[in-house]
């Protein structure tokens, strides 16, 4: 069993209707449901609970951390960032979804501004498959669409991912970045772009299904830690 935390901010299910309305149980919730158990130990954490709810046990016990967030990336303690940044060098996986991008955590492994074009349009989004034989790519079309969603658009200001798995098209011409893969230390990371929060992203089958597929490709590898430091000769060494 991949154990799994689903981590999100939980503020716009509390203060906006248009958004409780859509995710009334919280965008965590609505994720934790929709990747199902099938493999998976799911758990949730929110802003407000205790150390964030990202306490080195939780964090000890997560093989994926998921991150939403959006409104309250400045409320996120940097003790927390650090103890998170820790985990993903030491082989923990982490995706990132759509506003997270300016998360304190994802600016920190990228170590770029991570920023973007954007509008809220209600505009269609198609989202193209551009490395089909990648794992995160298993088991999805060719392209596949989301009817309403918020655009995002280049520059998105990352380092040139490891890999490229999706590309976006809206329909205002933009084209966007939208499913990249990095690996930091002994960790793996993946940015997947869709989710604005009035609209019903987590429970398309197809974005749930590229979710469930970053899981699996995140998880960590069990490969042995890298020695590093001062180190003795494995052979003895002749004096000259």
């Amino acid at each position: 069993m991949i154990k799994v935390t689903v981590w999100n901010e939980f503020m716009h299910e509390k203060t906006n209707e248009a958004v409780i309305k859509v995710y009334p149980d919280g965008i965590h919730q609505a994720i934790k449901a929709g990747i199902g158990t099938d493999g998976f130990e799911v758990a949730t954490a929110t802003l407000e609970q205790p150390e964030h709810g990202l306490t080195e046990e939780v964090l000890a016990n997560t093989d994926v951390l998921i991150w939403w967030g959006h409104m309250a990336h400045d409320k996120v303690e940097d003790e927390i960032v650090e103890r998170v940044h820790k985990r993903v060098m030491n082989g923990m996986g982490l995706i990132v979804l759509h506003s997270g991008h300016f998360s304190k955590i994802f600016k920190k492994l990228m170590g770029t501004g991570c920023d973007l074009k954007w509008r809220e349009a209600d505009e269609k989004e198609r989202i193209w498959t551009v490395n089909p034989a990648h794992p995160i790519a298993a088991g999805l079309p060719e392209y596949f669409e989301m009817e309403r969603e918020e655009m995002y658009g280049e520059h998105f200001d990352i380092p040139q991912p490891d890999d490229l798995v999706f590309v976006s098209w809206f329909e205002g011409g933009e084209v966007f970045r939208s499913g990249c893969t990095w690996h930091r230390g002994q960790g793996k990371v993946f940015y997947f772009r869709p989710g604005h929060e009035t609209y019903p992203t987590y429970y398309n089958e197809n974005v749930l299904q590229v979710i469930k597929n970053g899981i699996r490709w995140a998880a960590p590898s069990n490969a042995a830690a890298p020695v590093r430091g001062h180190h003795q000769p494995l052979e003895v060494i002749k004096a000259k």
